[in-house]
């Protein structure tokens, strides 16, 4: 008996795996471009229908014509077919049991009218200072966009980030803590409305809005930080010096941003990457002498040191290039002298990270070396003990920028009459301790 039931079921199994392979689907249900299923048909001016994902995109690579037609398009207006994706949706229910999924009823996309409605009314509530009412409209706002990719870019390219702006400096210059609200929602809003146009970058450079996403990384909430220093990322690789400038004479910004990188179990891949990213560009602004010392007073080198000894890829890259950048002033390379990670770091890092990565360990040893002032050639001996010699050599040898070049050519100058007696040791940091 329990030999028949095994042929049955093994019988039916085959029966229903030989219906699913027969179940053929209508050939109108495919777009012709993607030739899948057709989630959101809808009709062309030539009278063809698409899925709609299918077909924006057709017309966003810079096609003018219609895919099956070749015909000239003068009307991209596309007409959803209701009643072709009734059938879709009716088809799919009717064959459920053979593992086919209902495909669910696509949202309406919305359109420019509706953007700049509600945009106005944002305009309109910013002007009476009604927190609560523009809430609810970035809330529908942040609604569309996550809907699909479709409707950020309808967001976007109808002023959006502009509006959003000027809210947040208006609602900051008000008071952050009556305002929290719509001001945490607006910066959600604007993380995902990057490049910002600079009446945005004006909006969100003014005292108000830089000290209301301070105040907002200082909060405990990791959200509300995660979304301020984002925006302020995106603010600052603009350049603007004044930008620069004001953020950082903001009592306890510094050390806030030292606290996201040396306390990283407290943080988030997001706000570490972030935070690197706006101290490079404290630091590397032409205007930086009084930043990097007041950096380097907190400790920065030793933090970029730890960040170096074992962190991904991405962040030893930034690490590097903000080492590179305090060690163009005496007090960054005095710091470095003073920490034995310094050299079996940078060496070790050559070729290990990236092409740039390579460039800015270069650079960090050539000045370190070439700028020795105490123990004139202890760092150069140092730095043969950890093969930085033989490094470089290869560094010559698969290839770089001019630059280091130069750089890498001098180094092995600098290096070549202390080689003689030189024993290369290990550099596997087991008898260095971490920075403190």
């Amino acid at each position: 008996m329990g030999l028949l039931w095994g042929r049955i079921r093994k019988n039916n199994k085959h029966k229903v795996s030989k219906v699913v392979e027969e179940l053929v689907t209508p050939n109108h249900f495919w777009c012709p471009i993607s030739l899948d299923m057709m989630k959101d048909p809808v009709t062309l001016s030539t009278g063809i229908t698409y899925d709609r994902e299918s077909i924006e995109k057709w017309f966003e690579n810079g096609n003018y014509t219609c895919p099956v037609t070749n015909q000239i398009v003068t009307n991209f207006d596309l007409i959803p077919n209701h009643t072709l994706r009734i059938m879709i949706q009716e088809w799919c229910v009717q064959n459920q049991k053979h593992g086919v999924e209902r495909i669910p009823t696509p949202r309406i996309p919305i359109s420019p009218f509706d953007v700049a409605e509600v945009l106005i009314h944002v305009k309109a509530l910013t002007l009476s200072l009604d927190p609560y009412g523009c809430l609810e409209l970035v809330q529908r706002i942040e609604k569309w966009g996550a809907e699909s990719e479709r409707n950020r870019r309808c967001i976007v390219e109808n002023g959006a980030a502009n509006v959003l702006a000027s809210a947040f400096d208006a609602f900051a210059n008000d008071s952050n803590e009556r305002n929290v609200s719509v001001l945490d929602q607006i910066l959600s809003c604007l993380s995902w409305m990057f490049p910002l146009q600079l009446e945005a970058q004006k909006s969100l450079g003014s005292l108000a809005s830089l000290h209301c996403m301070v105040w907002f990384l200082k909060q405990q909430d990791i959200s509300n930080k995660e979304k301020s220093i984002v925006v302020l990322k995106e603010l600052l690789s603009f350049g603007d010096e004044q930008n620069m400038k004001a953020l950082v004479e903001i009592e306890g910004v510094n050390e806030i941003l030292l606290q996201f990188l040396n306390k990283r179990v407290f943080s988030t891949p997001t706000i570490t990457k972030a935070s690197l990213s706006v101290v490079w560009y404290l630091v590397s602004s032409s205007k930086s002498e009084k930043i990097k010392l007041a950096f380097v007073e907190l400790g920065l080198v030793s933090s970029m040191l730890d960040i170096l000894i074992d962190s991904e890829r991405n962040l030893c890259e930034k690490a590097l290039a903000i080492f590179d950048s305090l060690c163009s002033c005496d007090e960054g390379r005095k710091e470095a002298y003073d920490n034995a990670l310094t050299i079996p770091l940078l060496v070790k890092k050559l070729l290990r990270v990236s092409a740039l990565g390579t460039d800015y360990s270069v650079s960090s040893i050539w000045k370190l070396c070439k700028f020795e002032e105490r123990d004139e050639g202890k760092v150069l001996v140092e730095a043969l003990q950890v093969g930085a010699f033989q490094k470089l050599l290869l560094v010559l040898q698969v290839g770089c920028d001019d630059k280091t070049k130069v750089k890498a050519t001098e180094l092995l100058k600098l290096m070549n009459p202390y080689r003689a007696g030189v024993e290369c040791i290990d550099s596997d940091f087991k008898n260095l301790k971490r920075s403190n």
